[in-house]
């Protein structure tokens, strides 16, 4: 049912962890992808042993860091499963949201949901945000993407970003770093599509 895309770069201490929370989801088909994006800090090593342990799919591993969107595109070609959602693997982001973005994209009606740290809150509330900087930040990039792309949404720079897998798939992605994020939401907006958000824990 669920493809989930985690690019990793330099997260032993959290990978394990975030896979473990993922298994721990259940009525729930998952196929997990994960792009280790040329990992130094044992990364790697720390995915070849638990591999067969926690079942994980498929393990892609560059042999330099080529940045998060490179990491993507490279998962967007063995995803097998109905749904498709990026996870990051620092631990911000809880996988028992799954549920709640799979819900609307069942539904049909939309066949991209983003996962939003700010819908319906104070957007100068800092949340779980690293610094007031960080937040600002994200609010006026996002006033800026809705600008570009005459959308209405509150965090377009979410890592939650889910979709059909029939439309993710065919997005000709190019950016390989973290304008991954812009490019995919002005992508969407060019296949005119509307993208439903969702709040998340966070």
């Amino acid at each position: 049912m669920l493809s989930i895309i985690i690019p990793v770069y330099n997260e032993v201490n959290t990978i394990e962890k975030i896979v473990l929370k993922i298994k721990k989801i259940k009525n729930l088909k998952k196929q997990i992808i994960i792009v280790d994006d040329g990992s130094t800090d044992g990364t790697s090593e720390k995915l070849k042993n638990i591999k067969s342990r926690l079942k994980i799919d498929k393990i892609i591993f560059n042999k330099k860091n080529r940045g998060k969107g490179h990491a993507i595109k490279l998962a967007q070609k063995s995803i097998t499963q109905k749904f498709t959602i990026i996870q990051d693997a620092d631990l911000e982001y809880n996988p028992k949201d799954y549920h709640k973005i799979l819900k609307v994209l069942k539904k049909k009606k939309f066949k991209v949901v983003y996962g939003s740290r700010m819908l319906n809150t104070n957007h100068f509330k800092k949340n779980n945000f690293t610094s007031n900087i960080r937040l600002f930040a994200n609010h006026v990039l996002t006033i800026t993407s809705n600008i570009i792309n005459s959308q209405n949404l509150t965090d377009a720079h979410t890592c939650y970003k889910a979709f059909d897998s029939s439309v993710f798939k065919k997005l000709k992605l190019c950016e390989n770093g973290f304008s991954f994020c812009p490019e995919v939401t002005t992508k969407i907006s060019n296949l005119g599509l509307d993208i439903y958000e969702v709040r998340i824990s966070y």
